[in-house]
């Protein structure tokens, strides 16, 4: 039998025949949740991840259209009547769940790559009831294309015919969200571990442990308005503070607040751009994580961000959800808000709130300005000890499976099975929650290692890991990085450099190829050109172990590799204008600033799997991922269906074609599209020093273009409250003329406008 819903007929509905039968329910006229449980008892996930609520007003379209036959949901264009997609079958298996049981009185701590942890032997595995793996099924004969599911290290661009495991762990975050440039995408609503499958036209995700399956179909004729589907059932992103856009210098480690100062001091001293400095982990006098400064080498936490904010910068401090053998880790413990492995309940309301309180005493409220949320995944379960090798092979990079077991049982352990990939959504959470409670003067920034969905609406800006420098690693970020911020969440980063800089010769991944870091010229020709891709990032942050980071350490002016990064960071700051526009249409709007190439260009078949290419706003960027021993050219696809400037040249290029590229150290290949506003502003030396310069609005003729210019305090959340200034620019190409609107609400922050019509060569 088959059942027809049109959502133009319902306000919310429901389909339950049968206790086997699915459930669909409409959110919007192009969203439909679906759920199914095996006993029929729909109880939900129980994630926290989507905070939709129902809409009162009836609806009134013919977007979307579900037909189900005998418990075949099919997903059809209201408009055309092409099916999109199918949920074929689905299947629930029972699962036997476990819990270790520990031997309290052999704990010791260990160090390890990733900080120390507390290791206890096992005593027995005791199975305290059943669970359920929930699988679904889906064809997808149409789709030429599907991203998303976060950040994976398997080098894939278009998850067609790919196999993912999907859990967190340091170098993987995982995002139950799929998106097609077909017209729709798929939010799995489950917090367990999962894994995703696919082969020829269909596709296959199974969830390890969770009470029923629970996803959201959500139809958008472009990525952009699937994007915007998916915000409005997990949240919208946070407007970031300026200063995360301007440069933030980091490494393992500055070692005390004379150290960070001289840093400070050098680059004011150079005149070189820079936001913020970042005090990373072992600050703390005794313990492990413990949110406390050493004395002796930070002996005024409040006068060291006085220092930093007099010298126009920020402060940002890394801190940690896993305090071990220090006052903090006891006070915990007696309260009763320590989860096994030493890591506080996050998904406590009360702990949340004591963790702050921590945090709050120590730095927030000595004006430390922003987060580092280390480890929040928060355990790993093979970067302790080393796992035997398999069939005589070590283990190492490519061993995905194994990771995904490993890690997956040692989160199950700690913090359930259903939950076990939501350890950072409610760490966030905690974080956000409290300080917005606390005061309204200064937004919240955290960098966070791990992710989940719904955890833009935390002000987080996800990075990809502890990475080891090889250019084949480097190769293998970009595509992670896009699928993370085709999800829908848009702020991702790396450390520029990369983590391991060296080989270490024991630990799988310890395995970086440059043993003299910048001693070495291989390296800062490494570094420089991650530097140059990181700069067209949400957010352009330095940091890594086994050798200095500062620019410094590359040269001095009119030497190579000095003059090309701080190029970079001189054309980071002149696009600052841009940048901050199109972060504040990702707080409004379904918008991601760096996307892949199908998002503008879903009919471009070339552009389907291409890896290192990406648009960041209108501008096409093209990073140099060979080293100059290998290449002297760099080969570059135009996208087909409008054409293209040469940032550097104005030269014009028709799109749908490859062209190569010369290679130099201080060239990156960038180009923008015609029909195109780009806002830029004069070079200066922090983020608010732009605040009372002209802004140029760079004009790429050859068709019409729009920008809105946005323009508020910086920092702080007056802008909920409609404190900000939009300037809406339009370019009428046959005209040849601009034309200007500034919302009549709110002048305060009006700048003067220049405008510059490129000529193109």
């Amino acid at each position: 039998m088959m059942k027809t819903i049109s959502c133009a007929l319902f306000l919310i509905l429901s389909l339950s025949v049968r206790a086997q039968d699915v459930k669909v329910e409409y959110i919007t006229p192009k969203i439909v949740r679906v759920q199914w449980a095996a006993d029929g008892q729909l109880q939900g996930n129980g994630t926290g991840a989507c905070i939709w609520e129902k809409q009162k007003d009836i609806y009134k379209s013919e977007e979307l259209t579900v037909e189900i036959d005998n418990g075949t949901v099919m997903f059809i264009d209201g408009k055309t009547g092409k099916t999109l997609l199918t949920e074929q079958w689905r299947r629930a298996e029972p699962m036997v769940k476990e819990r270790i049981v520990y031997d309290d009185s052999s704990a010791h701590m260990e160090e390890t790559a990733n900080g120390k942890v507390t290791v206890k032997d096992i005593i027995r595995r005791d199975t305290i009831g059943l669970s359920t793996r929930y699988i679904s099924h889906f064809s997808c004969p149409d789709t030429k294309a599907l991203y998303g599911l976060g950040a994976h290290m398997e080098d894939y661009m278009n998850l067609l015919g790919k196999t993912l495991w999907l859990t967190q762990h340091n170098l993987k975050i995982t995002v139950p969200m799929l998106i097609s440039p077909q017209g729709y995408g798929l939010l799995f609503d489950a917090g367990c571990a999962m894994k995703y499958s696919s082969s020829g036209k269909a596709f296959t995700m199974q969830m390890e442990a969770a009470r029923q399956i629970d996803y959201y179909f959500i139809k958008g004729d472009r990525m952009e308005e699937v994007v915007e589907g998916y915000r409005y059932l997990t949240g919208k992103v946070q407007m970031l503070p300026l200063y995360a856009f301007g440069y933030i210098q980091s490494k393992e480690r500055y070692v005390s607040s004379d150290d960070l100062l001289s840093t400070m001091r050098e680059y004011r001293r150079r005149h070189v751009p820079i936001d913020m400095i970042v005090q990373d982990w072992n600050y703390w006098p005794e313990g492990w994580g413990y949110m406390k400064m050493n004395r002796k080498y930070y002996p005024d936490p409040k006068a060291l961000a006085d220092s930093i904010h007099a010298m126009n910068a920020k402060l940002m401090v890394s801190i940690w959800p896993n305090p071990q053998y220090c006052p903090e880790e006891r006070d915990f413990r007696q309260r009763g808000y320590m989860l096994e492995h030493s890591v506080y309940d996050v998904f406590n309301a009360d702990a949340r709130q004591h963790y702050w309180k921590y945090a709050n005493e120590e730095f927030f409220s000595n004006g430390f300005d922003a987060w580092w949320c280390d480890s929040s995944e928060p355990l790993d379960g093979d970067w302790n000890k080393l796992p035997p090798p398999v069939n005589g092979q070590p283990y190492g990079w490519d061993d995905h499976e194994r990771r995904w077991h490993l890690n997956k049982d040692v989160l199950s352990d700690a913090l359930g099975a259903e939950r076990s990939n939501l350890y950072s959504l409610y760490h966030s959470r905690g974080l956000y929650e409290n300080q917005r409670l606390t005061s309204n003067d200064k937004r919240v920034l955290n960098l966070t290692r791990s992710g989940f969905a719904g955890q833009q609406r935390y002000a987080t800006v996800v990075w990809n890991g502890d990475t080891h420098a090889s250019w084949k690693s480097f190769r293998q970020q970009i595509p992670a990085g896009l699928n993370y911020m085709a999800t829908g969440n848009p702020y991702w980063t790396i450390d520029v450099g990369s983590f391991f800089v060296r080989n270490d010769g024991r630990r799988w991944f310890y395995t970086g190829e440059f043993q003299n870091g910048v001693k070495d010229d291989a390296y800062k020709e490494y570094y420089t050109r991650m530097f140059q891709w990181a700069t067209f990032l949400p957010m352009l942050r330095s940091h890594g172990s086994d050798t200095p980071r500062e620019i410094w350490r590359f040269g001095e002016p009119s030497t190579p590799y000095y003059d090309a990064i701080l190029k970079m960071i001189e054309l980071r700051y002149k696009l600052l204008p841009y940048i901050y526009s199109m972060a504040a249409s990702q707080y409004f709007s379904g918008y991601s600033m760096a996307r892949p190439l199908a998002f503008d260009y879903p009919e471009d078949a070339v552009v389907y799997d291409l890896k290192d290419e990406y648009l960041f706003g209108d501008i096409l960027v093209c990073p140099i991922t060979h080293p100059m021993s290998e290449t002297t050219t760099r080969r570059v696809y135009l996208p087909k269906g409008n054409k293209w400037y040469d940032y550097w040249t104005n030269r014009q290029y028709d799109g749908g074609q490859w062209i190569d590229v010369p290679v130099t150290i201080s060239h990156l290949p960038l180009y923008v599209k015609a029909g195109s506003i780009i806002p830029t502003s004069e070079v200066v030396e922090y983020s608010g020093a732009q605040a009372d310069k002209p802004i140029t609005l760079n004009v790429y003729p050859g068709a019409d273009a729009t920008c809105s210019l946005y323009q508020d305090a910086g920092d702080g959340y007056a802008f909920e409250q409609g404190d900000y200034t939009i300037t809406k620019c339009y370019w009428d190409d046959s005209r040849q003329r601009m034309k200007k609107k500034t919302d009549k609400k709110n002048k305060r922050y009006k700048r003067e406008l220049n405008i510059n019509v490129i000529k193109p060569i």
